[in-house]
């Protein structure tokens, strides 16, 4: 199918996102993009309330059993000092009390682990299937000014980063601020001047990690947006490996992928470089923490202000809330990563979907339009059409067109041949006029409804993997085994499938390279047959095959053409010499239409066409 300008230039555009700013794109707003993701976990608020309520019995223990200990170093203190003899039996059931506590902290925290991995997993799932919805219902335009390696890479490699980043950080993230908030109004009981001054000191440990973090955010979105470029540039690459090799052109695409390879490494060594600075940074100020603790609880025993045990039992908190504000530490690293991949998936289901144009549309089923019989006249009325609002493609384009009647649009590269037919299927929506389909303008007919009536047949085959019956009968849902075989006889491929090992059941690879370009091509005209439509759209399908198998596939076409309007993509002029009605374009628009005879006695546009494919 030939491609228009306007596409083109707006593909080139978002196939490098930081073209414009070379790495200096902003990111998004942290704490909104964070609490977005955790919204989106919400929906699983029962086991969101067990694994809180798991995460506070199991702090609950963490925190009792160091002021257990205290209690008890308290009264081995006393008793040293007054000289009385030890309690063995009160000693052993103090062992097996703290041995339970520990015991059903570890059971607590398991069921916290088990509940949020499912919760995590959970939300991948919501998150995959959600981008599949809203991917379905995007323009035509959103997938036609991107590449696909980008939206891949927000499917799959974000959505992956997302899991795992959740999955290392948030059953901790919440132990850990339970543990620290418990830590402090702990210490606080046993002495609140040593514990203002362990506040203070994690406040400015605190402020410098907040002002590392805002930095390394912008380098981790930026990683990530390169991540989505290398694998277009991967996918570009191994799917046109034939043509690199054909041209060797092996070393100008190893100096593009190493170029690219090496903007991503320098934004992923930016980032993780500025995110394990505060791990040391945070382990720096709960030194100095420490160090308080020591000095200060030291000066209040020799006053009598603090026992032996009160001391013991801040140090072991104090050491508690250092490693947990150190594992916040490498948490925020993992959610960093995390809420810039969730960014780039959002940036998805922030997209603009398909604009509905009626609160009610008009009925249609494939034979009946509006209650009536469905013909197959279509109008081009005062149609006019801009990719972008400042630039218009087309400017007044009027055409009627017959039921039954074969439609040519011919023209050279980039003159809108392939736009006027994305706009008849309301691929893009028109600036301007209106196309009407027996009378009934496409706009009051619901998108899904309206390509019912249509099927194509395209130059460049899709075909998925499965079997050669699975993708004979994508073109019509409960197809039976009659209307596979009846679609595959009259497209000239009944034959070649009976000659296959398995038959109609013989599996097309991911590539669909077990089968040649002719055998494609005739397989996606059987698809198109057995969906029997109204109005067909074919390009050139001819282009690339052998003359015997050209003939084959010409006759098939014939075959499918009968009694339904069609519209042509024609290269080879002199295979729509029969056509009914020829429309001649360039740059947008349509400077001549007639038959073929005609066209030719004007001496104009189409019969420069002509001649110069037939100088020799």
């Amino acid at each position: 199918m030939s491609k228009t300008i306007e596409p083109q230039a707006a593909n080139k555009n978002a196939a490098n996102p930081n073209a414009a700013k070379k790495g200096k794109a902003k990111p998004k707003n942290f704490n909104a993009s964070f609490k977005r993701l955790l919204a989106y976990m919400g929906r699983l608020k029962g086991k969101l309330v067990l694994a809180m309520m798991c995460a506070i019995l199991a702090t609950a223990c963490t925190l009792f059993a160091p002021y257990l200990f205290a209690r008890a170093l308290d009264a081995f203190q006393h008793r040293v000092m007054t000289h009385e003899p030890f309690n063995f039996m009160r000693i052993g059931r103090f062992a097996l009390v703290l041995g339970g506590i520990y015991l059903l902290e570890m059971l607590f925290a398991l069921v916290q682990n088990v509940t949020m991995n499912s919760i995590i997993q959970t939300t991948l799932y919501n998150l995959r299937r959600d981008v599949d919805k809203k991917l379905m219902k995007l323009p035509f335009s959103y997938f036609d000014s991107r590449q696909k390696g980008d939206i891949l890479s927000r499917m799959t490699n974000d959505i992956d980063n997302i899991g795992t980043a959740l999955q290392q950080s948030l059953t901790q993230i919440v132990t850990s601020i339970l543990t620290i908030g418990g830590c402090i109004i702990l210490m606080a009981i046993i002495s609140w001047k040593i514990t203002v001054v362990c506040i203070i000191v994690l406040s400015l440990g605190v402020f410098f990690s907040k002002k590392i973090l805002a930095v390394s955010q912008m380098y981790f979105k930026q990683q990530w947006q390169h991540v989505g470029i290398l694998n277009s540039t991967v996918e570009e690459l191994f799917s046109g490996m034939n043509v690199v090799k054909a041209f060797h052109y092996e070393d100008k695409k190893r100096e593009e992928f190493e170029k690219k390879n090496d903007a991503l490494y320098t934004v992923s060594r930016k980032a993780q470089f500025l995110s394990l600075i505060i791990n040391p940074l945070s382990g720096f100020f709960n030194n100095l923490s420490y160090i308080a603790i020591c000095g200060m609880g030291v000066f209040f025993f020799i006053s009598g202000n603090l026992s032996l045990g009160n001391i013991t039992a801040l140090i072991q908190y104090q050491k508690q809330y250092q490693r947990f504000v150190l594992q916040i530490a490498s948490i925020l690293n993992n959610l960093q990563s995390a809420v810039a991949s969730a960014e780039r998936v959002f940036e998805v289901f922030d997209e603009k979907e398909e604009a509905e144009t009626a609160e009610q549309y008009r009925a249609i089923d494939g034979e009946k339009i509006d209650g009536k019989p469905l013909l197959g006249a279509v109008d081009f009325s005062h149609l006019r059409f801009g990719y972008t609002p400042e630039k218009t493609l087309m400017h007044d384009i009027d055409v009627h067109v017959q039921p039954g009647q074969m439609v040519a649009i011919v023209g050279p590269t980039g003159a809108g041949k392939t736009t006027l037919v994305n706009l008849l299927m309301r691929f893009y929506e028109p600036t301007g006029g209106e196309i009407r389909i027996d009378g009934v303008p496409i706009h009051e007919l619901s998108r899904h409804d309206l390509r019912t009536v249509f099927s194509m047949v395209l130059q460049e085959t899709w075909l998925f993997s499965g079997t050669m019956r699975e993708n004979i009968a994508y073109g019509k849902d409960g197809a039976t085994e009659e209307e596979i075989t009846a679609a595959a006889r009259s497209s000239q491929i009944e034959h070649f499938l009976e000659t296959m090992p398995e038959g109609y059941d013989t599996l097309l690879n991911e590539e669909a390279s077990n089968v040649s370009q002719g055998q494609k091509q005739l397989l996606t005209i059987a698809r198109a047959m057995i969906a029997d439509p109204k109005i067909l759209i074919l390009d050139e399908a001819t282009s690339s095959v052998d003359t015997r198998t050209e003939l084959l596939i010409q006759k098939a076409m014939d075959k499918l053409l009968e009694g339904r309007t069609s519209f042509v993509i024609a290269h080879r002029l002199s295979t729509i010499k029969d056509a009914d009605l020829i429309l001649v374009m360039k740059d947008g628009d349509i400077v001549e239409q007639g038959t073929h005879e005609s066209l030719l006695s004007e001496n104009g546009l189409y019969a420069e066409l002509y001649n110069s494919q037939f100088a020799d």
